[in-house]
């Protein structure tokens, strides 16, 4: 099958304008997500998808695929789509996978990739999967930063919110606390489907492209890691995500001279 892997990234971040050119331990955020995802044993291809020079340039500098999209897109799965055209174009070659994997996680394990596209290799049915990882803080889950998830029986998602969920006003035992990853395979025809869906209304209310899919009917699996990230959406986040780079197993590999 041909799987391909596309990172949505662009500088005019509302909450950290410049976010994907920051340095970790001497490395452009951005640079950390493309190394990591290329370590995937299940992507046959990474790309960038960016509507920024700056950030093009740079992924071409170390030796990496940037495509260029436009710089309307209001939802990553719309930058991501545009790019898939653009690649297929290019290649002349159908993806069967489109792996979504957001530009503020630099902290990904490769792992995490392959494990949150099995699903859509096991299962027909399986048509988009979200990877989803413990909270493990009360102060993580009320951030508004951090996209929560609650999920069914069978693994599936029920909602996302960037609200505290599920409720504990009336519970006092222990709250299975989820966060969303954006870690997202799609099958390639569903992902065209997706953005040609209108865009609705919990989407808007919650900002996450998640709920579009939900509203419309379709079902997302779940895919629980172990694996402990955390996304970068301030200032405060990239020092904290720097103090963990600095013991990570996986930095060495990509940044060897």
């Amino acid at each position: 099958m041909n799987i391909v892997g596309i990172i949505p990234a662009r500088m005019g971040s509302s909450r950290f304008p410049g976010k994907p050119m920051e340095l970790i331990c001497g490395v452009p955020m951005i640079g950390h997500v493309y190394y990591r995802a290329k370590m995937s044993k299940t992507l046959n291809s990474v790309y960038v998808a960016t509507c920024d020079m700056e950030i093009a340039k740079y992924i071409e500098s170390i030796g990496g695929s940037a495509i260029m999209t436009r710089d309307t897109h209001e939802r990553c799965g719309d930058r991501v789509a545009e790019a898939l055209l653009k690649i297929e174009e290019a290649d002349g070659e159908k993806a069967d996978i489109v792996v979504l994997i957001q530009g503020d996680e630099p902290l990904i394990h490769p792992d995490m990739i392959d494990e949150a596209i099995e699903p859509l290799l096991k299962d027909k049915n399986v048509v988009i999967s979200n990877l989803v990882g413990d909270i493990l803080t009360k102060e993580e889950w009320s951030d508004p930063n951090e996209v929560k998830v609650v999920v069914d029986k069978q693994g599936f998602a029920l909602y996302f919110s960037r609200e505290p969920i599920p409720s504990n006003k009336k519970w006092n035992g222990k709250i299975p606390m989820k966060k969303q990853i954006c870690v997202i395979p799609h099958k390639r025809d569903f992902l065209l489907k997706f953005t040609a869906l209108e865009p609705t209304p919990l989407e808007k209310i919650e900002s996450v492209d998640m709920m579009r899919v939900l509203e419309h009917g379709y079902k997302v699996k779940t895919v629980p890691t172990k694996h402990k990230v955390y996304s970068v959406d301030t200032p405060a986040d990239l020092e904290k995500v720097e103090k963990i780079m600095q013991h990570d197993n996986i930095l060495c590999e990509y940044t060897k001279e």
